[in-house]
């Protein structure tokens, strides 16, 4: 598996050899560096780090015996920030700067985190605050298992010096600075580099396959998790009341048993499939609503228990007809969207398919997520 250092960077690009030091003292292999910085950044990353191939990092590799061709670090792998016309920005100084940023983090961690083979080692210990928060919320984002995060710590009256880029192997005296920005040298044999381990937590396992088509803003990336289960419904006739998620409605008897037929109507379909999508083979028009009105009295009974048969009105539910089967259909679709409200209504209801006379009638809900109780 090969190891990438991913970085962000200000004007101290010391910061780079610094953390490549304290990655190999830690027995860590690096394989390449990728940085994201500024036209700035960029700049002194040419002039003060690499100076064509005579500048600190080479010489590093080369006081280590690290051949240049085992680390990939050129300059296609320095990412500079860009405004909207292309252009390389000098600096972060305000919210859109920022946003360039955190794009442009999020767009090389995706495509770095595709090779399944590679683990990233995300560096946040350079540029200002702002870059070290977006690389860690590209981390967050995309990281996986494999990969690392890291601040590295740096003796503090090294971490400003302009001549110190890592501890070289004969200790040698640099000049620093002291509190008083007064001149003074020291030894670089006290110069001391911790590498720190940060923990992360990373969504990437929560988003679907087309949020890892292609990268996404955090904004959209968050809201792909937010996810509402589909609601079921249940319809019980012991209880005689109608649950969806977590609200109940009672029913009175005679809507109660127009409506289970109906939801008994589908949960009966035999058609394969994982959902119910468009297909009505369940929905029947009147006249063969009608013609299994006993069905609909039997529930009608069932749910009315003990009460004595010839107590039920013969004008009701019992000898149903085209006329009362509107009536008792729109009050039942009223119960139901007063109590779960509109958008919900469009699954619930007993819905109305096509026109007169061949209009058909049934529930649309997906028959997996409806459960009778008798």
């Amino acid at each position: 598996m090969k190891n990438i250092l991913l970085a962000v960077c200000g004007l101290s690009p010391q910061v780079i050899t610094e953390t490549l030091y304290a990655l190999h003292q830690d027995q860590r292999k690096v394989d390449a560096i990728h940085v994201v910085t500024t036209r700035a950044g960029k700049e002194t990353i040419y002039s003060g780090l690499l100076c064509g191939k005579t500048g600190p990092y080479y010489q590093y590799l080369k006081e280590f015996g690290i051949a240049p061709s085992e680390i990939g670090f050129g300059h296609e792998n320095i990412h500079v920030i860009t405004d909207e016309n292309g252009n390389e920005i000098p600096d972060i100084t305000d919210e859109k700067d920022n946003e360039r940023l955190l794009k442009k983090c999020l767009e090389l961690t995706f495509h770095l985190t595709k090779n399944p083979d590679n683990a990233l080692f995300f560096s946040i210990a350079g540029g200002r605050k702002t870059m070290s928060a977006c690389l860690s919320l590209a981390a967050q984002m995309y990281g996986r298992p494999q990969d690392r995060m890291f601040h590295v710590l740096v003796s503090p009256e090294f971490e400003s010096s302009r001549d110190f880029y890592y501890p070289p192997k004969i200790s040698r005296e640099i000049e620093l600075k002291d509190e008083n920005r007064q001149p003074y040298t020291k030894k670089t044999e006290f110069a001391r580099i911790n590498l720190v381990p940060l923990p992360f937590v990373s969504i990437r396992d929560q988003l679907s396959s087309d949020m890892l088509k292609r990268p996404k803003d955090p904004a959209t990336l968050m809201m792909s998790l937010i996810k509402d289960e589909p609601g079921r419904l249940t319809v019980n006739l012991v209880d005689k009341k109608i649950v969806y998620k977590k609200s109940e409605q009672d029913m009175m008897p005679a809507h109660m048993a127009l409506y289970a037929f109906f939801a008994m109507r589908k949960k009966a379909c035999k058609k394969s499939g994982e959902t119910c999508g468009a297909c009505t083979d369940c929905f029947l028009e009147i006249s063969e609503v009608l013609d299994r009105h006993q069905e609909i009295t039997d529930l009608y009974k069932r749910i009315c228990g003990t009460r004595p048969v010839d107590e039920m009105s013969e004008s009701g539910i019992i000898d149903l007809n085209d006329k009362n089967f509107n009536s008792y259909k729109s009050k039942t679709n009223r119960i139901l969207k007063n109590k779960f409200g509109i958008y919900a209504v469009k699954d619930l209801e007993i819905a109305s398919l096509g026109k007169r006379p061949n209009t058909c009638y049934g529930i649309r809900m997906d028959k997996s997520r409806i459960e009778v109780v008798i």
